[in-house]
């Protein structure tokens, strides 16, 4: 097993350690493997990984080297952060997984102190109530602007070899729909906005580890981490990917909030699908903003936009 396959067979047990995934999360994870699968067998992966053909030790043994031991449980690690709210067996299986890995003690409370960092900042959403405004507080173009410059931020973070980075990207999203729905009267918590985002079909452990398959196979990890931005064609894809993820979620979040909530589940998926399929189309226009703001960013500055 190679290094590849052997982290990303790590983020796929992180992913299952709670067993708690819904179907959704699964088949979403399962078309994830097997979109990503052009470099590594990923859907072969995923179905080893499920139906445990191979164990969380042969994955790990064959990491021999020290980096690729650390950024296999920074990945991992990320993965059970992303949906803000780790469970008990989820911390097991990262105390389990520091062992098998060997980690140096300081480089592993690094990652986990970073990623507390990071998780807290889709926590300023408070208590949900609700005194429904017909028209947002705020200009409708000011709600925009706000929704293309968390898109192109998110974009800007997928090109960064950090592998901090991707687990910036939902807490930022997080936050967009948490302000959206604020213009608009209500005041939601952070169970509310994760319904949202997954009533449109977008699962939050699937998008991280979407989000850092993509970096990892397009050479933007590993080795390469912290030194250089890396290989930017080899993580295009990626970066449509969280731009357009993040401008179609925050479209929807405007309309939804706008029609005072009565989207059914089956229409915000359509409405987030046909928005994905225009936000896709905008990425191209936005790619030197999205280069540019990559050159430019470091872990102070994402946390300085995100606290705003």
């Amino acid at each position: 097993m190679n290094s590849e396959r052997s982290i990303l067979a790590i983020a796929l047990f992180a992913a299952f350690a709670d067993g708690e995934k819904h179907d959704r999360e699964r088949e979403h994870l399962r078309d994830i493997a097997e979109s990503l699968g052009n470099t590594v067998d990923l859907s072969g992966l995923y179905q080893d990984v499920l139906l445990k053909r191979i164990s969380l030790e042969q994955a790990t043994e064959a990491l021999a080297d020290a980096g690729e031991r650390q950024l296999a449980y920074e990945m991992a690690l990320g993965v059970c952060e992303a949906d803000g709210n780790m469970s008990e067996i989820e911390r097991t299986f990262l105390s389990r997984l520091k062992a098998l890995l060997r980690l140096d003690a300081g480089e592993a409370s690094r990652a986990e102190a970073e990623a507390d960092v990071i998780v807290s900042l889709s926590s300023t959403a408070a208590p949900a109530t609700a005194v429904v405004a017909s028209q947002p507080n705020v200009p409708e173009a000011e709600l925009d602007k706000t929704i293309l410059n968390t898109s192109l931020l998110t974009g800007a973070l997928e090109l960064l070899p950090q592998s901090w980075a991707s687990m910036a990207i939902i807490p930022l999203q997080i936050k967009m729909v948490y302000g959206i729905g604020k213009a608009h009267g209500y005041t939601l918590d952070q169970g509310h906005i994760k319904d949202f985002i997954a009533a449109a079909g977008v699962g939050l452990t699937s998008q991280y580890l979407e989000q850092f398959g993509r970096k990892l196979l397009g050479g933007l990890l590993g080795k390469a981490a912290g030194k250089s931005l890396g290989k930017i064609g080899g993580a295009a894809t990626g970066m449509a990917f969280s731009f357009a993820t993040t401008y179609a979620l925050g479209q929807l979040a405007k309309r939804y909030y706008a029609g005072g909530r009565t989207m059914n589940a089956a229409v915000l998926k359509d409405s987030f699908q046909n928005l994905l399929g225009q936000a896709k189309q905008m990425q191209t226009r936005y790619l030197p903003q999205i280069q540019q703001q990559a050159s430019t960013l470091d872990m102070t500055k994402i946390m300085d936009m995100a606290r705003r």
